[in-house]
């Protein structure tokens, strides 16, 4: 068996509704529309979240706090995950994404949490203070992007 030989499945592939084709096709007169009103009417477009006069969910549900357009999300990197590393590597945020230490395509900032034994050359976003001092003193540099 070969792709050619596979067919779509039973009722994969339904026609389209013709509408307002005459009375013959089921769907001609007002074409599925109703009777009157703006929904009949061409240009028609209800905005998003209408709800048919309901008060909308947006407006039932309590709002609280406040969102920072501006805010800049790190993605996080201990220093015991650059032990892993060997001696004299430069760690860029482009080798821990391909290494998959960091998932996203976030600025990294690299934290104290473990032990560095190494000397490595790290660049990274940010950096906190005990982690610059941990890659100091195990020999390695740190610069900034």
């Amino acid at each position: 068996m070969n792709l050619s030989q596979i067919g779509r499945p039973r009722g994969a592939h339904r026609r389209r509704k013709r509408l307002g084709r005459g009375p013959g096709s089921g769907h001609g007169n007002t074409a599925t529309r109703g009777q009157k009103g703006a929904a009949a009417r061409s240009g028609f477009s209800r905005r998003p979240g209408f709800e048919g006069g309901q008060n909308p969910l947006i407006r039932r549900i309590p709002k609280r706090g406040f969102t920072n357009r501006f805010h800049v999300r790190y993605a996080a990197v201990n220093v015991g995950r650059l032990d892993g590393f060997a001696a004299g590597t430069a760690v860029t945020p482009e080798l821990l994404r391909s290494e998959g230490i960091v998932q996203r395509d976030w600025p990294v900032k690299i934290l104290g949490d473990g032990a560095l034994t190494k000397a490595l050359a790290v660049t990274a976003h940010r950096f906190s203070k005990q982690a610059q001092d941990k890659i100091t003193k195990a020999g390695g540099t740190i610069s900034r992007l």
